[in-house]
């Protein structure tokens, strides 16, 4: 709780001098009704005033607690920047306090607010890129795409981390000179998805592909959910002549991987769907298969969780900084409750945070 509130009491107070409330206080009750499943302003006012002895055991709270429309002001108006940067903090002392891993694959991903769109403009959202730890599973960083440019976004974020032994992997959209470089400027490496938006890099890797050369193949078997089976084949050379004839920074391989996949009921693919990979370092078959399998934690392990459970898609903050603030907080939270030790599912999670007190505190480190 005492490292909780150091971090916030770096974030400036948007309000007048002589508010009602101390920042502190609304960001805790805001943080600690996302927790227990609050999807709104309303949702934090209600929270707080129900649950208002249990908080004024760690917060003053000498005016009561904040209505919505206090809620609403200040996620408005919030620096979504200097809070953001807040968050990054945090999330770094978070998984050094737990033991966390922040190591290995860092995915790179964009996701839309589908709710957050001003009035008439329902077909171009908000969109935020999202940093994902793949091993610890934590969202490390979220950053606002400035007009919806995704790759500038990811820019901003990526000169902002340490990338010392890590692997960042992206998809195609993200697949650049200016993305290859930030990586090795931040001392880490990347594994990028390479498609026809690369035209001329795109075709000559698959004509080395197909020429002969040394190589270094592996394959999986996956037999998933829904009676799925697919199997990858990986293949991966070393290439030290496309960086230079390309001028794209720092590619020393290219990689394969061919998937079939099988579904009940129907006959096995007879045509593979077929990938290829752009890499600052040279990795066995099977790690580049690890490589590519962790890339797609960011989409059921992050953003399958905040559409399903957090509902961010249907949340309707639209005004001002709220949309971006309020994923923030999202994010935050998801963090928290996925590195609570108990083995049960997040939606389980934050029921227990609603109906049990001890659990909610567990997840701040106070018992009672």
């Amino acid at each position: 709780m005492g490292k909780f509130r150091s971090y916030l009491r770096k974030l400036r107070d948007p309000r007048a001098a002589n508010a009602s409330y101390e920042l502190l206080e609304i960001l805790f009750i805001a943080l600690a009704a996302v927790l227990c499943g609050a999807k709104c302003a309303t949702d934090m006012a209600d929270f707080g005033k129900r649950r208002i002895e249990l908080l004024r055991l760690y917060l003053p709270l000498k005016k009561g607690t904040p209505s919505h429309d206090v809620f609403s002001d200040v996620f408005r108006m919030l620096d979504p920047e200097a809070f953001e940067r807040v968050f990054r903090q945090f999330v770094t002392a978070f998984a050094e306090f737990h033991g966390l891993d922040l190591d290995g694959v860092i995915a790179v991903d964009g996701k839309s607010l589908c709710g957050a769109y001003e009035r008439g403009k329902s077909a171009t959202p908000m969109h935020l890129v999202n940093v994902f730890a793949a091993k610890a599973r934590l969202v490390l960083a979220a950053r606002k795409a400035p007009d919806r440019n995704e790759t500038e976004a990811a820019l901003e974020i990526l000169r902002m981390l340490r990338l010392k032994r890590k692997i960042v992997t992206a998809d195609a959209l993200f697949c650049s000179r200016a993305f290859a470089k930030t990586v090795l400027d931040q001392d880490g490496n990347y594994a990028l998805a390479l498609k026809k938006n690369q035209a001329k890099l795109f075709a000559d890797v698959e004509q080395c592909f197909a020429r002969k050369g040394e190589r270094d193949t592996a394959e999986t078997v996956e037999h998933a959910t829904h009676d799925r089976r697919e199997r990858r084949r990986a293949t991966i050379m070393h290439n030290n002549t496309l960086a230079q004839r390309h001028k794209f920074p720092g590619i020393a391989a290219i990689g394969r991987i061919a998937s079939w996949r099988r579904c009940k009921g129907r006959p096995a693919d007879k045509k593979p769907f077929v990938r290829y990979f752009i890499l600052s370092k040279y990795v066995s078959a099977k790690k580049l298969l690890e490589i590519v399998r962790s890339h797609w934690s960011v989409e059921n392990q992050m953003h399958w969780v905040l559409d399903v459970v957090f509902a961010e898609d249907s949340n309707r903050a639209r005004k001002d900084n709220a949309p971006e603030n309020l994923a923030i907080l999202r994010r935050l939270a998801l963090n928290i409750l996925r590195a609570h030790p108990e083995q049960i599912s997040m939606r389980r999670k934050i029921n227990a945070a609603a109906w049990d007190d001890d659990f909610l505190l567990s997840l701040f480190g106070q018992k009672r």
